[in-house]
């Protein structure tokens, strides 16, 4: 039998860590219950002809674009539309913003100008320390509109903004972005089935 390559040995531990940590969320009931009642408030937005904002940076960032293009494109099954918004996603405003104001004001900026009361905002930050994400939860909370946090292990300053918080129980910044897509495809399907 050949000896493993460092290669393969880098491959069988990240595997290894990612199976980890997922039976580690599917043994806990209080988690699994936090994203059944995110998906009760998703539905209930969309439902009432609100909206849903997603904001992150970066690697979260991404993830927001495609959490959105999910509710507002398809998910399981061909469907009406959902109204859902990335906030990063048109770059003259964010540089606009950025450059005239500051980049901690990005998406409390687009919060302020886009929501309405009983629009709903997820905000995704790994550590929950990102300025221009917490000052988005607490413009959201100023316009009356639900929060909902994905974050890491201990959810940072953030979490004292949110109304409702996944936190998923890593440090790793890679694993934690790989739980929030599988929690939030997780909400997607539940929202899609809860309306159609």
């Amino acid at each position: 039998m050949k000896p493993k390559t460092a290669t393969a040995e880098t491959i069988q531990a990240r595997l290894a860590e990612a199976n980890t940590l997922i039976e580690k969320l599917c043994a806990d009931e209080a988690f699994q219950k936090e994203i059944e009642q995110i998906a009760e408030k998703v539905t209930d937005c969309f439902k009432s002809g609100k909206k849903l904002l997603i904001c992150g940076n970066g690697g979260s960032a991404t993830d927001a674009e495609h959490l959105a293009a999910e509710f507002s494109g398809r998910f399981q099954f061909d469907r009406p539309p959902l109204n859902a918004e990335a906030l990063h996603v048109n770059a003259g405003q964010l540089t606009a913003i950025a450059n005239d104001l500051s980049f901690d004001k990005v998406f409390s900026r687009l919060v302020r100008a886009k929501a309405k009361p009983g629009d709903l905002l997820i905000a995704m930050t790994t550590s929950g320390n990102s300025t221009n994400v917490i000052n988005a939860l607490i413009e959201a909370g100023a316009n009356k509109m639900k929060t909902v946090l994905l974050t890491g292990k201990n959810g940072g300053i953030a979490l004292q903004y949110s109304d409702f918080a996944i936190r998923i129980p890593s440090e790793n910044t890679a694993r934690i972005q790989e739980m929030h897509l599988l929690v939030g495809h997780i909400i997607c399907e539940l929202v899609e089935s809860n309306l159609f």
